[in-house]
């Protein structure tokens, strides 16, 4: 996936969650929408190097959107939206080989309970749910997931359990969104629910796939696998 045209700046500070202030490389003062939920722990800090897109849209309150960020040497896509597009993008171009051989890709599907499922792939034998988190944690040598208390999180597993049930294929999809190539692995310490949670999915056929990002100033894509 290509970015556009990237303004690069300094971080000011984060708050609300979903706003950020920073200071571009002309000297102006603006405020970006931050796509990103989670605390953002590891991943940004004050005067940090920032990077953002410009949308000149008007029914946009906020023109622009913060893309990257950059901790000592390592870029961070921080936009979580950016994980099922290269994710699609994967699939469709055979870098994802363990989701090749189905005729059929269809994002955000409803399914389960008041749910959608991010990437729903079919055939004339089988459906296959794909649930795709994006993963920008770094602990000590490790990356990790979640970087909060996520009980949303917890429900897709149990939604995922409940296509398997039913006789279908169901994944988690775990994209790194860091340039640093470092092991995969959950966060029990942050949310201990979560960890058990997965691990009793996967006893019930829950497929686990971790993927590791290439990023650059001008796009981001999916380019190996990471063992879990």
């Amino acid at each position: 996936m290509k970015f556009p045209d990237l303004i690069r700046g300094k971080l000011i500070k984060r708050y609300k969650r979903f706003l950020a202030d920073i200071i571009l490389e002309n000297g102006e003062e603006i405020t970006a929408h931050v796509p990103n939920s989670g605390a953002m722990t590891s991943c940004i800090e004050e005067n940090c190097p920032v990077w953002v897109s410009f949308h000149d849209n008007p029914k946009r309150k906020l023109k622009y959107t913060l893309e990257l960020t950059q901790m000592a040497d390592i870029l961070i896509c921080t936009n979580t939206g950016v994980a099922n597009k290269i994710a699609i993008e994967a699939i469709e171009n055979a870098t994802i080989k363990e989701l090749q051989g189905y005729t059929s890709l269809k994002p955000e599907q409803k399914y389960g309970v008041n749910s959608r499922i991010d990437i729903l792939l079919e055939n004339e034998n089988e459906k296959c749910y794909v649930e795709v988190k994006s993963v920008s944690l770094k602990i000590d040598d490790t990356l990790a997931f979640p970087d909060a208390v996520t009980t949303r999180g917890k429900k897709h597993l149990d939604e995922l359990v409940s296509m398997v049930e039913e006789g279908h294929r169901a994944v988690m999809l775990y994209v790194i969104q860091r340039s640093d190539n470092l092991p995969f692995r959950i966060a029990k310490e942050i949310d201990k629910m979560y960890d058990e949670t997965l691990k009793e999915s996967m006893k019930k056929g829950v497929e686990v796939i971790v993927y590791q990002s290439d990023i650059s100033h001008e796009e981001i894509s999916i380019k190996n696998k990471v063992e879990f």
